[in-house]
């Protein structure tokens, strides 16, 4: 998978309109991708802010023997990488068009999806809601999920993150 994702313009839209837009795209969403939209962050609407994002392995950040989220984020931070706002899952999705395509599309319980990119954001409630949102491409369909984790779950080395790169 390659080092570096776009430059995205995360913003702009209100939540029924970038609910419309995933959904003409045919993007499908699970249910904690659903419960993160609803979320009072999104009813902000500001002017769209271009930012910077790379994708990095785990082990691309050191961590070889796989980490919990709060390892993950603080590994990213020492190599000046910063944490995505949480409104940017949707914009990455629709921005990030030609994501590999997963090898199984049956969900590994407990473990991150083949192919798939966890967006680095912090967490917008306690561990029964979700953490953040993933992307996935599974039998050409494009997803946006979100998932659950307590701060004990470590993610593998092979394992893929978006982050903000620069500021």
């Amino acid at each position: 998978m390659n080092a570096s994702l776009h430059t995205v313009a995360i913003g702009g839209l209100s939540r029924s309109a970038l609910k419309s837009k995933l959904r003409d795209r045919g993007i499908q969403l699970n249910d904690f991708a659903n419960q993160l939209v609803q979320h009072p962050v999104f009813n902000n609407v500001q002017a769209p802010i271009v930012k910077h994002f790379a994708i990095r392995r785990l082990a691309d950040l050191g961590l070889n023997d796989g980490a919990s989220l709060s390892e993950v984020f603080s590994a990213a931070q020492r190599q000046q990488l910063s944490l995505c706002p949480v409104t940017a899952g949707p914009y990455l999705r629709l921005a990030y068009t030609n994501q590999p395509m997963s090898k199984h599309s049956v969900l590994n319980v407990g473990k991150a999806p083949n192919s798939s990119l966890t967006v680095a954001s912090v967490a917008l409630g306690d561990d029964e809601f979700p953490k953040g949102f993933y992307l996935r491409t599974v039998d050409d369909q494009q997803w946006l999920r979100g998932y659950r984790c307590t701060d004990e779950h470590l993610f593998s080395a092979d394992d893929h993150f978006i982050f903000v790169a620069g500021s």
